[in-house]
């Protein structure tokens, strides 16, 4: 087969840098806490300039691999979940993943969340999980603050697991998975109340420490989730991404 075409991205210098420096983290060749050169040293170590260095410390920054303890002086930090969770995201996006491949996954991972939850979950959680509730209650017809909220509930339901690798695994999933609560409820009227229900259900088996109950509603609550997608009429083989490719809101089995 004859070499096609194709134009070639050409790396920046700041990206290097970056790179570099994050590889060396990554490796352990730098370790959390330690203090990098300042700028005009860094600028010598690459051959580059102040500006190249300041940019590709920048994104270093942005991604929680560095962090600043003054104005001038840097050390290695580890990436928040936060921050890991938005590359991932980024990745899942460029790839176009569809709304049945991040739904396979989903109904394993939270599940899992909600029994860990059942098991681990402390005053600190149940009670951010009931003043997530109250607000979904509140935002009612309110399409973004539903999906925020939405996304808030599955993200409290994992963090209350006290599994940092499912939490971590799930995250990006979740959030594109989620992002679209605003598309389905107008199709489907009866969702809202149904993923209240669902929600109600999680939480009251969470705080009696019931993990099967947890696990089971979790379940039917993804599982409804898929019924109502298609009973909307929703592709699920298109990029998540897509206009018609958004999902909405859990809700409650039949």
């Amino acid at each position: 087969m004859p070499l096609k075409p194709k134009q070639l991205r050409v790396q920046h210098a700041y990206e290097q840098v970056s790179t570099e420096i994050e590889a060396q983290i990554l490796n352990a060749s730098l370790k959390p806490g330690d203090r990098l050169p300042g700028e005009v040293e860094m600028a010598s170590m690459f051959n580059v300039n102040r500006s190249t260095v300041r940019e590709g410390i920048r994104r270093l920054e942005s991604e929680g691999f560095v962090r600043r303890i003054s104005p001038r002086k840097l050390v290695v930090s580890i990436p928040r979940m936060a921050e890991l969770s938005s590359r991932q995201t980024r990745a899942l996006s460029m790839l176009d993943v569809t709304f049945e491949e991040l739904w396979n996954v989903a109904i394993a991972t939270e599940p899992l969340a909600a029994e860990l939850a059942a098991k681990h979950a402390d005053a600190e959680d149940l009670a951010a999980l009931d003043e997530i509730h109250r607000a979904l209650v509140a935002a009612e017809g309110q399409g973004q603050a539903t999906v925020e909220i939405d996304t808030a509930f599955h993200s409290r339901v994992a963090a209350a697991s006290k599994n940092r690798v499912l939490q971590l695994a799930r995250e990006p999933i979740g959030f594109l998975l989620y992002s679209g609560v605003d598309v389905l409820i107008p199709k489907l009227p009866q969702a809202m109340s149904r993923q209240l229900v669902a929600h109600h259900h999680i939480i009251k088996a969470i705080r009696g420490r019931d993990a099967d109950t947890a696990r089971l509603w979790m379940t039917r609550h993804i599982d409804d989730f898929m019924r109502g997608y298609l009973h909307a009429g929703l592709p699920i083989d298109e990029p998540i991404t897509s206009p018609t490719g958004r999902l909405a809101g859990l809700s409650q089995p039949s």
